[in-house]
């Protein structure tokens, strides 16, 4: 029986000084380390990418939003993420600049970093070594990526599409 496939949205939001907006996750996957905000489709209802973006930024950031109001930046699909699942990911930056922080939530609590911070922080490797850099590439523009984790556990990326801003 194959793996199930998860369906998911990352939100890039920045604040007016173009800092980016992350979440300590207080809870698995990636407890303790800093991710963009954002959740999983609800694929019962039939729910659009950007439809769940909109929703998880109105549940998780207090953001009323519009599709119009985001950017498809990049489209990541993992197959057979820790064994456990396939994964497709709608990386979206949202257009409106945050006027403040965003309080707490179940899953963690919310900070500002500039671009430059990123480096010193916990961040989940393949965000770090991939998403991230693919990203800042195309911010403004549009990617899609594929990773295949192999059974020695080394990812196998590669860039279905790029067209840089």
């Amino acid at each position: 029986m194959g793996l199930p496939y998860r369906i998911s949205t990352l939100l890039y939001c920045f604040d007016v000084e173009e800092r980016v907006l992350l979440l300590e996750r207080a809870q698995e996957p990636n407890c303790g380390q800093w991710s963009p905000c954002g959740g999983k489709l609800d694929t019962g209802t039939g729910e659009s990418p950007y439809a769940c973006a909109c929703r998880e930024a109105s549940e998780e950031l207090g953001l009323s939003l519009e599709p119009t109001d985001l950017h498809l930046t990049g489209v990541v699909s993992e197959c057979g993420y820790q064994g456990q699942s396939h994964w497709l990911m709608f990386l979206f930056e949202v257009k409106p600049r945050l006027q403040a922080l965003p309080a707490p939530i179940r899953e963690g609590r919310f900070q500002f970093f500039h671009r430059s911070e990123l480096a010193q922080l916990e961040l989940p490797r393949t965000d770090r070594e991939r998403i991230w850099p693919l990203f800042w590439q195309h911010r403004g523009g549009f990617f899609a990526a594929h990773c295949r984790t192999g059974a020695d556990d080394r990812d196998a990326w590669t860039i279905e599409e790029s067209l840089p801003r």
